[in-house]
């Protein structure tokens, strides 16, 4: 292993921490082809973070039942959530399964939380499938945040390591927030009040007939809102034992 070059290293630090970076705000987030090492974008993003509960206790058993559940159950969410062309970063983080959206108008958001409508109704019909083979059902937290957010191009320049870096509040509240989702009595789905005041007018639109605030209760002790909505043809199917 060769030795690092810690001279190097401070120069290296300099020469970024000395170079000018241009920051545009967009109303849309740009593809990542937009990025360099040399700009930043500041734009409203949409998170949303999907956290199987109790998973130290799942991912100790190291045995094939385990590793098909996983991959099974994260390969269906990256569908999910991949399906949106305001998409602009997917992935996994240990038990986490994550993405993060371009939202320039309350359109956007609205779009984000039918998303989580879907991966709330898809885990119900996970559940039965692994009730129907005598496995033992999974609880799930989903988290949803919007925030204005800086997004830059950070990691080695030259290496072909690097990643964007979302410098703002949106990915660490939907994170969090999915933390709490099926846990200390609280429903599947929690939502930041920005990302609650965004799309509940839409909602409202979609369903006039219909007090959909009742669909979501706000929880003062977590600042944010939780529910269980479903999406109802889907969850139908899934009640008529899939025919």
């Amino acid at each position: 292993m060769s030795e690092y070059d810690y001279k190097q290293g401070k120069n290296r630090v300099e020469s970024i921490l000395d170079n000018y970076m241009k920051i545009e705000e967009r109303d849309k987030l740009p593809s990542d082809a937009n990025f360099t090492f040399e700009n930043g974008y500041i734009s409203w993003v949409t998170a949303i973070f999907v956290d199987i509960r109790d998973s130290t206790t799942l991912f100790s058993k190291n045995d094939e039942d385990t590793a098909k559940l996983v991959r099974a159950f994260t390969s269906e969410i990256i569908e999910i959530l991949r399906n949106d062309e305001n998409m602009r970063e997917i992935g996994i983080r240990g038990d986490c399964v994550y993405a993060i959206y371009t939202t320039p108008s309350k359109e956007e958001i609205f779009e984000c939380a039918k998303n989580t409508a879907y991966v709330n109704t898809f885990i119900n019909m996970f559940n039965k499938l692994l009730e129907d083979k005598g496995k033992d059902k999974i609880r799930v937290g989903v988290g949803m945040a919007s925030e204005k957010e800086l997004v830059v191009k950070a990691g080695r320049k030259g290496v072909g390591i690097n990643s964007k870096v979302w410098i703002g509040e949106a990915v660490t509240i939907a994170s969090k927030l999915s933390s709490y989702g099926d846990k200390f009595y609280h429903s599947r789905l929690m939502y930041s009040p920005l990302s609650y005041s965004n799309f509940i007018e839409r909602f409202e639109d979609a369903y006039p007939d219909v007090n959909v605030k009742n669909w979501f209760s706000y929880k003062s002790e977590l600042n944010a809102y939780e529910s269980g909505i479903i999406m109802g043809e889907f969850n139908n199917w899934i009640d008529s034992d899939f025919p």
